[in-house]
């Protein structure tokens, strides 16, 4: 029996507490759940912390860091399930990408159990199931599943990786941002917002940065920031400099507040492959600052309203993607009328509003399995 108003034991277990935007959204829900008096544990596989968070950390990441990685894994594994035996907890809820199969039939199977929420944060799906649908139904069956938008929920359901999904939107903390957003940043000169990891070809930045040579932007001396870190940054300073932009295409690394940077910018712009449900636009309509997207699979078409809170560009069609940066710094009017729209539009995102969402989900999970014991 679920009392009204009940305190939960919550663990809510991710890949780091840092850089990303599910480990963001894993912060935030952290917050949210401490402010309503449930207790949170955090657990994270990597030893990576930058986001403020609340409750308790539980960090693997620590644990045997100069070992061989099969023994690392084994103690690792070991003291989880140690970690969820001692606090019983009334609910877990796992933001991990969760691409080895061995590992997650064990983890659903015997540690988890059943008192389990799974989420998934993007529309590859092979970062969280087994491409066999047999497969994924070994780990999965029965389990519940929140995906980041109505999208990939569908897409979950059709290719029969799991049944029982729904889909909860990331959250934005207003109040929050509010207060991050007027930190002084060195920028002054005008210029468009791009930011995301930089460890793949995911975010399209080397495909950005062309198009935004060939935009009219260079010449109306607005500059190109870009926002992030990994393995392909010098690849994408040294294409800078091959176009003779490396004055006008700034990079300024991972910031651990972005705020200040959208808030500053003229619009933000999304030229990936695909996404999830894009920390970065929702944040940028967030400060009021419009969005130029790609109609990528998935999120964008779920956050922007073509020509109302942003464009919205036809998917991977790079030459529109440079038309549309043109048009939104030359039509004064759409720009401003958008503009208008950006707060409004994400105001459905609000951190009480999804953080509900996720504790009417828990209820009702929590009234599932007392049923299934029973």
């Amino acid at each position: 029996m679920i009392k009204q108003n009940q305190q939960y034991k919550i663990a809510l277990i991710g890949d780091s507490l840092s850089n990303g935007g599910a480990e963001r959204v894993h912060a935030r829900l952290s917050d949210f759940f401490e402010s309503k008096n449930h207790k949170v544990y955090n657990c994270v596989f990597v030893d990576s912390v930058n986001y403020k968070y609340s409750g308790e950390l539980f960090n693997l990441g620590k644990i045997q860091k100069k070992s061989n990685p099969i023994l690392r894994r084994i103690v690792r594994f070991y003291k989880l399930k140690q970690f969820i035996k001692k606090n019983q907890f009334d609910i877990i809820i796992d933001f991990r990408m969760r691409n080895t199969f061995f590992q997650e039939f064990l983890l659903s199977n015997f540690i988890y159990k059943n008192k389990v929420i799974y989420s998934v944060r993007s529309g590859v799906l092979n970062y969280y199931f087994p491409k066999s649908s047999f497969l994924s139904k070994l780990i999965y069956q029965n389990k519940k599943i929140v995906a980041v938008s109505e999208a990939v929920k569908n897409k979950i359901k059709e290719e029969e990786l799991a049944q029982n999904v729904t889909y909860i939107y990331n959250p934005i903390d207003f109040e929050e941002i509010a207060k991050l957003k007027e930190e002084f940043i060195p920028e002054s000169q005008s210029y468009i917002l791009a930011a995301g990891r930089m460890n793949n070809d995911i975010k399209q930045f080397d495909q950005l940065i062309i198009a935004y040579s060939k935009s009219d932007l260079p010449k109306k001396s607005i500059d190109l920031v870009l926002l992030g870190e990994g393995k392909n940054l010098e690849k994408y300073k040294e294409l800078a400099k091959n176009l003779g932009l490396e004055k006008s295409i700034k990079f300024l690394g991972f910031q651990e507040n972005p705020f200040p940077y959208y808030k500053n910018a003229i619009f933000t712009v999304l030229s990936s492959k695909n996404e999830g449900f894009p920390n970065v636009l929702i944040e940028s309509l967030a400060v009021e600052t419009p969005v130029v997207s790609f109609d990528c699979f998935s999120g964008p078409n779920e956050i922007v309203k073509d020509k109302e809170n942003g464009i919205l560009v036809e998917n991977q069609e790079f030459e529109k993607l440079i038309h549309a940066m043109n048009i939104f710094i030359e039509d004064k009017k759409l720009y401003n009328d958008c503009k208008k729209m950006t707060k409004l539009s994400v105001s459905h995102l609000q951190i009480e509003l999804i953080g509900k969402l996720w504790v009417d989900l828990i209820e009702k999970q929590l009234i599932n399995i007392n049923t299934d014991e029973f």
